[in-house]
């Protein structure tokens, strides 16, 4: 196009690929004016028509409405104005979608009910308070009343921190996480374990500091899970004696038949595998470690010391 000349709307068409439909709508909701008339009436644009058309199908590509397109190309407002605050606009609707897929890719793996993906989807997309107030009331379950220095270090370790932006990962596991909270059985099942390290010693311990039970019992007897040795063969007769000598020393009282079934009560209750599954969904969300998984490690134990108790 010359420098200097106005063109008609459908050069103006040509030099831009749009067509004169569009160029016309445009035109008509004062984005792209034209700068004169023919006798005729026929609209004439001016050079620069080429340009600004060129930003506007880029800016709406980009998904500007017609009215910020028209501020902008008027100069009301900068490219770098309406970018920041438009990206910002995509952040929140990506972290949406987001939400939506890693439910619908959870709902996929699992074949829910309609109950169940309505409580995945509202698990899903709970505000940061909303899951702080969910955790809080988990964790005020399991350890409310219970006066224990350790049990403040166990609450923020059982604690998840869903990041700002979540990877689906993360958001699939505080949903199934979230879902574990809320199920009363497994709650009961917490409270029990956090109820038996706090008060359900044997008549006579001394109220004092001691060494997690489930934790010296992964240290005894992992090496012969590991090794395969079964809990009911006489192979397992001396690590079980090391599990409980180990245990009655920690706890200063003899190592005999009341320690025994102490001990069998303390690992049983700590059995449910239901655990190992809130410390791995944890650890997802948190961005920890994998945990390693005490279960198998307990389940023996539990099954060692059955055994020996029933002789």
């Amino acid at each position: 196009m010359d420098g200097g000349t106005l063109c008609s709307i459908g050069e103006l068409a040509r030099h831009t690929g749009l067509s004169v439909k569009t160029i016309r709508f445009y035109s008509d909701r004062g984005i792209v004016a034209p700068a004169g008339r023919t006798p005729a009436g026929y609209r004439r644009y001016a050079p620069d028509a080429v340009a600004r058309l060129a930003l506007v199908r880029t800016l709406r590509e980009l998904g500007f409405g017609l009215d910020v397109i028209r501020r902008v190309v008027d100069q009301e407002l900068t490219l770098g104005e309406v970018a920041a605050e438009h990206a910002a606009a995509l952040d929140v609707e990506i972290s949406v979608l987001r939400l939506r897929r890693a439910v619908l890719r959870s709902a996929a793996d699992r074949e829910p009910t309609p109950k169940e993906m309505e409580l995945m989807h509202q698990l899903a997309t709970l505000s940061a308070a909303e899951r702080r107030r969910m955790t809080d009331d988990f964790l005020d379950a399991v350890f409310e009343g219970l006066h224990s220095g350790s049990h403040a270090a166990a609450r923020r370790s059982m604690t998840p921190e869903l990041p700002d932006n979540p990877t689906d990962e993360q958001v699939r596991a505080w949903v199934e996480l979230a879902e574990l909270s809320l199920d009363p059985d497994f709650r009961a099942s917490v409270r029990r374990l956090a109820e038996d390290h706090a008060g359900s010693l044997p008549e006579g311990v001394p109220r004092r500091p001691r060494p997690d039970t489930v934790a010296v019992a992964r240290d005894v007897v992992a090496p012969a899970v590991a090794c395969g040795i079964r809990a009911d063969s006489a192979q397992a007769d001396p690590v079980v004696a090391a599990l409980t000598a180990r245990c009655a020393l920690a706890h200063g009282r003899p190592d005999d038949a009341e320690l025994h079934t102490w001990l069998l009560h303390r690992l049983e209750a700590a059995s449910d595998p239901r655990r190992d599954e809130y410390c791995r969904l944890l650890a997802l969300i948190n961005d920890w470690p994998a945990p390693e998984r005490l279960a198998p490690l307990v389940a023996w134990s539990v099954t060692a010391l059955r055994v020996r108790t029933a002789r």
